[in-house]
Order: C-alpha cells, then sequence, then structure tokens
C-alpha cells in the first residue's frame, strides 16, 4: 500500500504567523490554537506520514540569522515530538522569493523523493496558510486544506490565478479540530 503524506507549513499553521514573517525569538512564538492535539491525534490515529516545509525568507543571511531561528525551530520540533508528533522529514527553503528557486514553495524541488511509486500523492495534502501552500498542493498532484486567517494569503506569489487554485482546496478552515475531522473521516 502507498503511503500518503501531510505535507505541513510551520508560519501561519501550526505556529502563528507575525507581521514581519520571523520567528526569530521566543516571544514571538504562539502555537496555533490546537495544532498541538489535532496533530497528536492524527499521528496517532491516521495512516499520514507528517513532513515539514516551509519557506524562510533569507534564513542565514544578516536579513535572518541562522542563530535566531534554531533555538525556536528545535523548541517547536521538540515540543511536538514530546506530544507524539514526529515528523519524518523537515524541508527549509532559504531563499527569497525574487529568487524563483525550485526549492521554494510553490514548487516541488524539496519534494523530489516523495514523487515515486511508494507514496500516494493523490490521496495527500498540503496543510498551510498561503495560495502558495495550495498552489504547491496542485504542483504535486494532491490536495490542499487552506488554513485561512485572511491575514497572509500569498496572492502576490502564487503563479495561476486564485480561482484556478479553488477546486484543488479540499477543506478551508482555520480550525485545527475540523482538520483532523476531515482527514478522519476519508
Amino acid at each position: 500500500m502507498k503511503q500518503k503524506v501531510l505535507f505541513i507549513d510551520r508560519d501561519g499553521t501550526i505556529i502563528k504567523e507575525t507581521t514581519d514573517e520571523k520567528i526569530d525569538s521566543f516571544n514571538k512564538l504562539v502555537f496555533y490554537p490546537k495544532s498541538i492535539v489535532s496533530l497528536h491525534k492524527i499521528a496517532k490515529k491516521l495512516d499520514f506520514e507528517l513532513v515539514m516545509i516551509t519557506n524562510q525568507d533569507g534564513l542565514g543571511t544578516s536579513y535572518f540569522p541562522e542563530d535566531t531561528f534554531w533555538p525556536v525551530q528545535n523548541f517547536v520540533v521538540d515540543t511536538f515530538k514530546n506530544e507524539g508528533v514526529t515528523f519524518k522529514e523537515i524541508y527549509i527553503d532559504k531563499t527569497f522569493p525574487k529568487d524563483n528557486a525550485q526549492t521554494r514553495k510553490p514548487n516541488t524541488g524539496l519534494l523530489t523523493s516523495y514523487f515515486s511509486e511508494n507514496y500516494d500523492l493523490e490521496n495527500s495534502f498540503m496543510i498551510g496558510d498561503r495560495l502558495t501552500d495550495m498552489e504547491l498542493a496542485k504542483n504535486f498532484g494532491g490536495k490542499g486544506i487552506f488554513i485561512n486567517d485572511k491575514t497572509h494569503l500569498g496572492t502576490n506569489e502564487i503563479t495561476i490565478k486564485r480561482e484556478e487554485l479553488d477546486k484543488h482546496i479540499a477543506l478551508e478552515t482555520n480550525d485545527w479540530n475540523a482538520i483532523y475531522k476531515f482527514l478522519k473521516v476519508l
């Protein structure tokens, strides 16, 4: 049986997005409501491989030094791990949108190992808070779960019209419990 995957964005999805779009200190860190408990239920009760995929603009540059990123990132990953949620892989793209890198969402460059007969991408999901996340779902041949808080939609980074993404969005919500319930009945 092929493995289904939940590709999960970080900022705005499992932790709250900030206005400067950089979570580079613990005083900016807020977990998205119900993300921990819902992902715990998903990890324990459903048959999905969990993969974190995130764009971190300019990580490693003076704009966003790595020494301010990693303590927060490690705390987030460890918090989920302590609650029974383990990400099989964590992919971090460090480029800026202007770089148009193949590794930056909505491009699939970081996910090449999933384009194999071992994975069921058609029944896999991208969970994210931006339209680029939904376009990534389209690009890997899956579906999107759009956490729509109407704050950082990423409309300036998608390469197709918003309306073309609608058919790839399986659920639009801002409630992690609704995400769990949706995935549970598949």
